[in-house]
């Protein structure tokens, strides 16, 4: 049968439980937070057997975790590192490509209307090779800082035969 070791023997000291105990009341992301209490579970005197079992983890991840902290005894070094994500889709869409886009005219550009919209621009956009999903460029708008509304249609000048449309009485 295995032996447990210590907290002590782990090189874990009751400070360390206290800093573990407030970097959880503090956490916010969920994989920091598993990460930290798995950590915090094993300086409390539980073996990395029963911390991985309890938190449904393999041995050797707690055993990751627990010698990340010990390096440095700071909570923040259980934080997730920067990923670069999945590359752009539409990576020929840059700003300043839609920005001039958007500031042309959709009947400049040959279509039969006076405003563009997400759809018509995912169209036009496709007919330059650009083939973007309405959800992206969406995305890439706000991202962009651009924003448009359904225009308001406001008549400049009151009707001139107003009086005679609405009767006598609204000829004030």
């Amino acid at each position: 049968m295995r032996r447990v070791r210590s907290p002590a023997e782990l090189g874990l000291t009751a400070d360390d439980r206290h800093r573990l105990e407030r970097a959880l009341r503090e956490a916010r992301d969920a994989r920091h937070l598993r990460r930290l209490l798995a950590v915090k579970l094993v300086a409390e005197g539980q073996s990395v057997a029963d911390v991985a079992r309890l938190c449904a983890l393999s041995r050797p991840i707690v055993y990751r975790w627990l010698g990340r902290y010990l390096e440095s005894h700071q909570s923040e070094v259980l934080l997730d590192r920067p990923r670069t994500g999945r590359p752009r889709g539409a990576s020929r869409l840059t700003d300043t490509l839609l920005r001039r886009v958007v500031q042309q005219s959709p009947q400049e550009a040959g279509w039969a209307t006076h405003g563009w919209t997400v759809p018509l621009l995912c169209t036009h956009l496709r007919q330059q090779g650009i083939d973007v999903s309405p959800r992206t460029l969406r995305r890439r708008l706000h991202e962009a800082g651009l924003r448009w509304k359904r225009p308001r249609y406001v008549y400049v000048t009151r009707a001139p035969h107003l009086a005679q449309k609405k009767g006598a009485l609204s000829a004030v």
